[in-house]
C-alpha cells in the first residue's frame, strides 16, 4: 500500500466566497425510497464467493416476526441489492413484563464476508471508527429503531447481546430509507449482444448511483467525501448514464474555491458540516481538475464555467511545469507525489511525466478557447515534453518506456504514455501489444482505478479483444465473486487482499470501479 497520510497544519488556503456560493447553487436534491428487507439468510460456505462464504435463505422476510431472539441469538437480513442509507426497524418484547433494557448489537456488510471478521481485533492503519457496527440500547419496547447514521449496505446482522431470562425481542418491518441524488430512470442502458458485458455493465451503474450524493463520493461507506482522481472517472461515467452536470459542476466549483496559497488544488474536500479543503496533495489529481474542466467543457460547452476556473486549471499546470527541466524533464519531489495507483512496487516517474503530457494536451484545448495569449509558451513546453519522453525514457531496443533511476519497465508507464498519444497510433498499437504480452496477466496491482486505466489504452491502442478479455477477467470476477457494486480494491491473484488489514474496512462501493459503463459505452456501443 502505497498511501502516505500527509499532514499540513501549516498550508494555508483561499475561500473564494462567489465560487462556493456556485457550488452551494448546484446542491443535489438527494432522492429518498424505501426499501424492505427481502429475507433472513446464514452464512454459508461457498467456495465460489468472497473468502468462500455465501448466504443461504432461512425464511422470507414475512416470517421474521415469528423468530422470538433472547441472549446471544443472531439472525441475518438479506436486502437483496446494495443500498445507502438510513435503516429502521421496528422491535417488541414477548413474555413476561419487559425488567431490562434491550442490548442490541447491528453491523452493516456491503459483502457476506466483512461479517465473518472479529472486529475487536483490528488494528491497522485506517482508523477503525469506520468499521460499520453500532451498539444500541432501548428502555422500553415497542419501539421503532431508526439509526440516525448512514450506512452502505445489503445485509444487517442483528445480535442480541441481552434482555433478560423472562422476556424476549421480536424483530418486524426492517426497512432501509434509500438515498442517491442519482435519478436511475433517466438511464437507458445499451442492449449489449454479450450477456456478460450487460452485467458488468449494470453493477457498474449501480456503482455510480450509490455514490452520487451530495457530491461524488469515492464510496458511501468511506471516506465519503470528493476525491479528485475519482471524480474525473465518475463525471465521464456519469455523462453516458445520468447526465447529470450540475453535480459535476459543484464539484468543480468545490476544487476551484478552495485552493492552497500557492494555487494548488487539494486531493480532496469535505462538504461537512462546512466546506474544508483537505491537507493532502498529489500531483497527478491538482492536474486532473483540468482534466475535468476539459471533460465536462466537451460535454456541455458551458463556457460560464470555463470563464470562472479557467485561472484555477492554469495554475495547476504552471505549478507542475514548476518541477520540468530545461530539457522536458519532470523531477517528481516527495512533498507533491504522484499517485497513478496504491501500489508502491513500481517506478511513477514515467508515469507523471505521461500524465502531465495527458493534461496539457487537454488543457491547450482550453486556452484556445480562452484565447490565451501565452498559449504558445505552454504548447512549446508540450513539444520539450515529448521529446523529452521520446528521446531519453523510451528505449527503443525493447519497445517500452522506463521509468526512474533504474531503467524500470512496468505497466503504468505504458499505459499513460498511450493515453497521453506520445506516439502515433500505429506505434501505440505495438507498444501495447508489447505490454500484453510482457506484463500479462498484470501482477502487483490491486484497484480498478489503474485496471481502468490500463484497459483504456488497450482500447485506444486499437486492442478491443484483449480490453474486453481485461474487463471480463477483473469486474466480470467481482461479479463472479457476488459483487453488488463494484470495489475500491481488488486482486485477482489473491481476492481477499485488503490494504488495512481487514474486510471490515475494505469499500465494496467505490467510485473508481464504475468505469466499465463509460468504457463500454465509449468503445462497444
Amino acid at each position: 500500500m502505497g498511501f502516505t497520510f500527509q499532514k499540513h497544519a501549516d498550508i494555508k488556503y483561499l475561500h473564494n466566497q462567489s465560487l462556493l456560493a456556485k457550488a452551494r447553487q448546484y446542491q443535489p436534491k438527494i432522492n429518498h425510497h424505501r426499501v424492505k428487507a427481502l429475507a433472513v439468510v446464514n452464512l454459508c460456505q461457498n467456495a465460489d464467493a468472497l473468502n468462500g462464504v455465501g448466504v443461504t435463505k432461512v425464511k422470507d422476510i414475512d416470517e421474521l416476526a415469528s423468530q422470538p431472539l433472547k441472549r446471544g441469538d443472531k439472525l441475518i437480513l438479506d436486502f437483496g441489492d446494495h443500498y445507502v442509507g438510513q435503516f429502521r426497524i421496528h422491535i417488541k418484547a414477548v413474555g413476561s413484563p419487559m425488567d431490562a433494557p434491550l442490548s442490541l448489537q447491528l453491523r452493516f456488510a456491503e459483502m457476506p464476508a466483512e461479517l465473518m471478521s472479529d472486529n475487536s481485533e483490528y488494528q491497522g492503519w485506517l482508523s477503525k471508527s469506520w468499521i460499520q457496527e453500532t451498539h444500541e440500547h432501548l428502555d422500553v419496547l415497542p419501539a421503532t429503531l431508526e439509526l440516525p447514521r448512514r450506512y452502505s449496505f445489503r445485509y444487517v446482522e442483528l445480535t442480541v447481546v441481552d434482555t433478560s431470562p423472562k422476556w424476549q425481542a421480536i424483530f418486524e418491518h426492517p426497512v432501509v430509507d434509500a438515498q442517491s441524488s442519482a435519478d436511475i430512470a433517466k438511464v437507458r442502458p445499451p442492449k449489449l449482444g454479450d450477456p456478460e458485458l450487460q452485467a458488468i455493465y449494470q453493477v457498474g451503474l449501480k456503482t455510480l448511483e450509490d455514490c452520487m450524493q451530495d457530491v461524488f463520493e469515492d464510496g458511501p461507506k468511506r471516506d465519503r467525501r470528493l476525491w479528485l482522481g475519482d471524480l474525473r472517472l465518475q463525471a465521464l461515467a456519469n455523462y453516458t448514464t445520468f447526465k447529470n452536470t450540475d453535480l459535476v459542476k459543484r464539484c468543480l466549483y468545490l476544487f476551484g474555491a478552495m485552493p492552497s496559497e500557492d494555487g494548488r488544488v487539494p486531493a480532496d474536500v469535505f462538504t461537512k458540516p462546512s466546506e474544508v479543503p483537505d491537507d493532502t496533495f498529489l500531483f497527478d489529481y491538482s492536474l486532473f481538475f483540468i482534466s475535468v474542466l476539459a471533460d465536462y467543457e466537451d460535454f456541455t460547452a458551458n463556457k460560464q464555467v470555463l470563464t470562472d476556473l479557467y485561472n484555477v486549471a492554469k495554475r495547476q499546470i504552471d505549478v507542475a511545469l514548476q518541477q520540468v527541466s530545461k530539457q522536458g524533464e519532470l523531477k517528481l519531489t516527495a512533498d507533491y507525489p504522484v499517485f497513478v495507483d496504491w501500489s508502491d512496487t513500481f517506478d511513477k516517474t514515467t508515469s507523471g511525466q505521461a500524465i502531465l503530457i495527458y493534461v496539457l494536451k487537454q488543457f491547450l484545448v482550453l486556452a484556445r478557447q480562452i484565447k490565451d495569449p501565452e498559449i504558445q509558451v505552454y504548447a512549446e513546453k508540450l513539444t520539450s515534453l515529448e521529446k523529452f519522453a521520446k528521446q531519453h525514457l523510451f528505449d527503443r531496443r525493447v519497445g517500452l518506456f522506463m521509468s526512474g533511476s533504474q531503467h524500470e519497465y512496468n505497466v503504468a508507464s505504458q499505459v499513460w504514455m498511450t493515453l497521453a498519444h506520445v506516439f502515433s497510433d500505429q506505434e501505440n498499437h505495438q507498444l501495447m501489444q508489447l505490454t500484453v504480452n510482457k506484463f500479462f496477466p498484470i501482477q502487483g496491482i490491486a484497484t480498478p482505478y489503474l485496471y481502468h486505466h490500463v484497459t483504456q489504452a488497450l482500447f485506444e491502442a486499437g486492442l478491443q479483444e484483449e480490453a474486453v478479455k481485461l474487463m471480463k477477467a477483473y469486474w466480470g470476477k467481482m461479479i463472479r465473486l457476488g459483487a453488488d457494486t463494484y470495489w475500491e480494491a481488488f486482486d485477482p491473484e489473491k481476492p481477499n487482499y485488503s490494504p488495512y488489514g481487514s474486510l471490515a474496512l475494505n469499500s465494496y462501493c467505490h467510485a473508481w470501479s464504475c468505469t466499465p459503463v463509460y468504457l463500454i459505452d465509449k468503445y462497444l456501443k
